[in-house]
């Protein structure tokens, strides 16, 4: 009981940190959108994607397995941290070395290049900042990391904004990014060395190193491929279809991206618990996954519909150039049910010794990927690459969902009784939605769908008060 209540208040920091942090960050999107052209909003996107694929190499899956093995045994925290300083300091000196040599080799602009550079910083410190949170994560705490987002996207908006109003131009924005790494990195610092007293100093023992080095292997696979199969398209936008169509992939993209706040918090919280549950309560374990896949269905149903509907009106929030983006939004949230509900499948695949799987699983949706994009993205442009997510996302989670009743005895049924209660709810949300949308403000809009599909799973008890209690009693204290 008490570890479920660890999850509970744990999810309710996280996602309340989460949502603060995503409408500070789709706001200041939203800027960037109003005062850049696509074609700038594309090379400044370009250069976040092109550093966040190569990050990979510096991490190599090695956040996973602190999580993970902090989590089994607290007193180990010290040594894997020192562990994975000793890892990727080396690594770091080479990745950003490999990327100069990358963005030489590809000839791209002086300002591209420039932007990238920058981005490099920043890549580097938060794979950093990672390794500390992750340890933090392993002592099932995600108070301190909660509030580090929001300071840290409130550090990029301010910062950001002056750059933006004084003229300052993309690569001074780009410092906004550096800044709020910055305050990152000695944050999380300070707490594992002085609120958790840790050793932070990087730890070369080969014995601690090469049994390390066996669990991340596939984790470091998974990581590679999870970062090629998000990032990958935007690159290969750049080079098959221009700055133009890049930006105008980033709406469908940063929406998409800045909705993933739920599961994300989530399974934040439940994966030290599915970790925990594997060894020591195979029961709860069971338990715990149903809760977190009705969970999702329930949230990811009507944010997808919601937005399908709404499209159109949230466009107006950007420039008029923008207008082209309204398909590949359509589809690429079309995919968010599959993506949400990834998320538990990947967790508890990685939680219970199947990580091997699951890297086969996003290396198989990556190939998938490449090879969608390459036809599509010529084709289609943007929305080629939105049908890529969609088609993708769908293909990984039938992948994931076949592996389930082979670790754990779920019991399917409840959970597609709650997807159809669900999706009737979503039906009647969706009627209304068309009805009034053009009537109302969209904020009015949105408020009456949330309220006729609750009522609508209340009555069908998709949901039930000792829920809404739960929930309540999770945020109080």
């Amino acid at each position: 009981m008490q570890k479920i209540q660890s999850i509970a208040k744990n999810t309710s920091y996280f996602t309340l940190a989460l949502i603060i942090q995503k409408v500070i960050s789709f706001t200041y999107f939203a800027i960037l959108a109003r005062n850049l052209a696509p074609a700038d909003l594309g090379q400044y996107y370009l250069a976040i994607s092109f550093t966040t694929i190569f990050a990979i190499f510096i991490d190599l899956g090695l956040a996973n397995v602190l999580v993970r093995e902090t989590a089994k045994d607290r007193d180990s925290a010290g040594k894997l941290i020192g562990a994975n300083l000793a890892i990727k300091i080396p690594l770091a000196v080479l990745t950003v070395g490999v990327i100069t040599l990358t963005v030489r080799l590809l000839g791209y602009s002086a300002l591209t290049a420039d932007l990238i550079y920058l981005s490099a910083v920043c890549m580097t410190l938060d794979s950093f900042t990672l390794t500390f949170f992750s340890a933090i994560r392993g002592f099932h705490n995600l108070k301190y990391e909660s509030l580090s987002s929001i300071v840290f996207q409130a550090i990029v908006l301010v910062c950001g904004l002056f750059a933006l109003k004084a003229g300052l131009g993309l690569k001074w924005i780009m410092g906004s990014l550096i800044l709020a790494s910055l305050f990152n990195f000695f944050y999380s610092l300070f707490l594992i060395k002085f609120r958790f007293r840790l050793a932070v100093r990087p730890n070369f023992d080969f014995k601690i190193l090469k049994p390390l080095l066996s669990l991340t292997a596939p984790f470091a696979l998974f990581v590679i491929f999870q970062r090629l199969y998000m990032y990958l398209d935007t690159v290969m936008l750049s080079k098959f279809a221009g700055d133009h169509d890049t930006g105008l992939y980033q709406i469908a993209f940063k929406i998409v991206f800045a909705l993933q706040f739920l599961p994300m918090a989530f399974i934040a919280s439940v994966y030290p618990a599915f970790s925990d549950y594997w060894k020591n309560n195979r029961e709860q374990l069971v338990i715990t996954f149903e809760r977190a896949m009705n969970y999702l269905i329930i949230i990811s149903l009507p944010i997808s519909a919601g937005v399908i509907a709404l499209a159109d009106k949230i466009l107006l929030v950007f420039k008029p150039e923008y207008a082209d983006a309204l398909v590949p939004l359509r589809i690429a949230v079309a995919a968010l049910f599959f993506i949400f509900l990834n998320f538990p499948v990947g967790a508890l695949l990685n939680a219970c010794d199947r990580q091997k799987a699951n890297t086969r699983n996003m290396g198989l949706a990556l190939i998938a990927s490449i090879i969608l994009n390459l036809i599509l993205i010529p084709r289609y442009q943007a929305t080629g690459a939105a049908m890529t997510v969609l088609f993708t996302n769908f293909f990984m989670f039938i992948l994931g969902l076949s592996l389930v009743p082979k670790i754990i005895s779920v019991r399917s049924r409840k959970i597609i009784a709650v997807f159809f209660k669900a999706l009737a709810a979503v039906a009647a949300m969706s009627v209304l939605v068309f009805f009034v949308k053009d009537a109302l403000n969209i904020f009015v809009v949105v408020i009456l769908a949330g309220i006729l599909y609750f009522i609508m799973l209340f009555l069908m008890r998709a949901i039930r008060t000792e829920d809404i209690k739960s929930v309540v009693k999770s945020f109080r204290k």
